[in-house]
């Protein structure tokens, strides 16, 4: 066991890495590091689960810097314990463009990062997805290869952020009891104590959520021990409250706001290095603490050449399964399974509404894809997001498929990016549209992240009716569409969702927003094509007779009006086009060949979209005719408000009509 003393040197070099990396970078906050360097270095000794030579090794134990101010606790753990990537001048050029080290835990930038922190909470309710991700590929393949624990390093804005407690009452009610929480419960916050602004008993609250929940000395390193030790052998989820000092060390900074968000400063150092006896220069760690912490580095290669033994005589076929899951990969027959759904879809012509086409979509594909995993914030008869092969888990069974996260809009998200991250899983989740304004910060951080998280969003304009305005989404389909690297799919049909569904199911780096109706929409493709039409983001549905005098662009519920404008101008003797747009980030990546091609040069270009204009003008052009809302929506049944706001095939043909006469 390791001597209190050389305990306090490892956990003194994570203190002097972290403070010379701000001190250097002139940014940073190097508070956290220093009063939480001896919760990791017990964490990272004595318990964790990892191999940095293996730094994706599935079954490794998860450590989620909830807290991502106090990045740089994370990065010099990952340097100190030998991940390559991680080398000293990463950490001398922390928070530098290009480097590895950002100002916050970056996914993807360096191994050993297992989810993109920063806005406070989203870590900690990540880890929600991340334990329930491990009981269901658990419960899927068996402890020999599916057996570790998620830690969280969460500070005190994570717990005051409203996100925190929509994850720890998930966690609590499905007992996720391999969930194990250190709250950095230091009493500051950037504008000085925590006092100033809340006053909760946080271990009464997690208790009350169905955690087990303990104050201890966040400097203790046997109370540390202690402490994770109980929590490896409850039947609930822990939450630790480590009393610490934040900018522990410093002379006249610890335990101030003043070790929060800037550096110390030089006298701050070098006060800090007599105050624990730290002698060696900025950067440099003593060849025997290094040596100490690549030790502990090395520690869980057993663990892991073990279970690769274990992996190797599993059953061939469970082996395969574990190994495409984990890869990511969708079963072989997938693509096939899709073409033979289009083709019955385009014969039977279904008149449905696009939220039970993704239902009947995904009775497919959750039968042909067994690690999908579905749920709904408490809208499953409305989001229509459970079919017969997804049953509830629940704390009794992880061995289902459906996930009821009540009324949680932004948890949920958090969640299914943790289930996403985890690996060996596919997770969607569905709320009404309008509440994507709640899962809106999860689901930019899946964006950010690139991975393949799926959000189900029903009900997704005017045309749900009666609920009124603070139902309908008018603004969101701009919203979402204006997030960088994620796909906003709205089909027009029955088709166009099974497609778009693919889509989203092989957007491995893409998370994916599928908006769907709750008004019933005719098939608009009634002949078979074999190629995905909606993965060109845009196509020409219906040609014009001759050449185009007008092209009118539609998404979802509106490209039936679009098709009905086109018989009305084609009658007046107006030859019209209507181009389809299920995904405006598909079409922005075509060739400029097709994009030209597809937008055409008709005169007169017009758009219909019960939804605002933005976002429209670069396929119809400034001058382009919108047809769609302007301000927000109205009570009344779906009949009623189409009329209302004007957005009829009527409306549409006159508007065309006026502009080609020069009115």
């Amino acid at each position: 066991m390791t001597s209190r003393e050389q305990h306090d040197r490892m956990a003194n070099a994570i203190r002097f890495l972290s403070m010379d990396a701000v001190e250097k970078a002139n940014s940073g906050h190097p508070g956290l590091p220093m009063g939480c360097a001896d919760i990791a270095t017990v964490l990272f000794t004595r318990f964790l689960k990892y191999d940095p030579k293996a730094p994706h090794w599935a079954d490794r134990d998860r450590f989620i810097l909830s807290a991502g101010h106090g990045s740089m606790l994370l990065y010099s753990l990952l340097h100190l314990t030998g991940y390559e990537d991680m080398t000293l001048d990463q950490i001398k050029h922390f928070r530098q463009l290009g480097s590895k080290t950002a100002g916050h835990p970056e996914y993807g930038h360096a191994t050993g990062i297992e989810t993109t922190t920063g806005p406070l909470g989203q870590g900690l309710a990540n880890s929600v997805g991340f334990a329930l991700g491990e009981r269901i590929m658990n419960a899927a393949f068996g402890n020999d290869l599916v057996d570790h624990y998620t830690y969280v390093l969460a500070g005190d804005g994570c717990l005051m952020e409203g996100v925190s407690q929509e994850a720890i009452a998930l966690a609590g009610h499905l007992k996720l009891n391999k969930l194990i929480v250190f709250w950095d419960n230091n009493n500051i916050s950037i504008d000085g104590p925590v006092s100033l602004a809340d006053n909760t008993d946080q271990v009464a609250r997690f208790q009350a959520s169905g955690w087990n929940a303990s104050h201890i000395d966040g400097t203790d390193p046997e109370a540390i021990a202690y402490a994770i030790e109980a929590a490896r052998h409850s039947d609930k989820p822990t939450m630790i409250a480590c009393k610490t000092t934040i900018g522990f060390g410093a002379p006249t900074k610890a335990g101030t706001n003043k070790a929060h968000g800037s550096p110390l400063g030089a006298d701050e150092i070098a006060g800090a290095r007599k105050f624990f006896n730290w002698d060696s220069p900025p950067f440099e760690i003593p060849a025997d603490i290094l040596d100490a912490w690549r030790t502990a580095g090395k520690a869980g290669v057993k663990a892991r050449t073990d279970w690769e033994g274990r992996l190797a005589k599993a059953d061939a076929k469970l082996k395969a399964e574990f190994e495409r899951r984990l890869a990511g990969k969708l079963p072989s027959n997938f693509d096939a399974v899709i073409a033979d759904y289009k083709k019955k879809l385009s014969a039977d012509k279904p008149k449905v509404a696009t939220r039970k086409s993704s239902e009947m979509a995904l009775e497919v594909i959750n039968g042909a894809v067994p690690e999908t995993i579905g749920g709904s914030a408490d809208l499953t008869g409305s989001n229509n997001t459970k079919t017969s092969q997804t049953k509830n888990i629940t704390s009794d069974d992880y061995g289902q498929r459906y996930v009821h996260y009540g009324i949680r809009e932004h948890g949920m998200a958090a969640a299914l990016n943790g289930l996403t991250l985890h690996g060996g899983l596919i997770a969607y989740g569905g709320t009404f549209m309008c509440f994507s304004d709640y899962a809106r910060p999860s689901m930019r951080l899946a964006s950010l992240m690139g991975i393949r998280s799926i959000f189900v969003m029903t009900h997704d304009s005017i045309g749900l009716g009666e609920d009124g305005p603070t139902h309908q989404p008018v603004e969101h389909l701009a919203a979402l569409r204006a997030i960088p690297n994620h796909n906003v799919f709205r089909p027009a049909d029955a088709v166009e969702t099974a497609e778009c569904w693919q889509i989203a199911l092989e957007s491995e780096k893409t998370p994916s927003t599928l908006a769907l109706t709750r008004q019933n929409l005719p098939t608009v493709r009634t002949e078979f094509s074999a190629r995905n039409l909606s993965s060109q983001g845009a196509y020409e549905l219906a040609a014009a007779s001759g050449e185009a005098a007008v092209t009118i662009f539609a998404t979802g519920s509106e490209v039936e009006i679009a098709l009905a404008a086109r018989e009305l101008l084609e009658k007046h003797g107006h030859p019209t086009r209507v181009v389809s747009v299920p995904c405006f980030e598909l079409f922005d990546q075509q060739s400029d060949d097709y994009r030209r091609k597809t937008i055409g040069n008709a005169p007169v270009k017009m758009a219909i979209e019960a939804g605002i204009r933005q976002g429209w003008d670069h396929l119809i052009g400034s001058d382009g005719i919108f047809v769609g809302m302007t301000g927000f929506g109205a009570s009344g049944t779906i009949e009623q408000l189409y009329p209302h706001f004007g957005i009829t095939a009527d409306a549409a043909a006159k508007a065309a009509e006026a502009r080609l006469h020069g009115k």
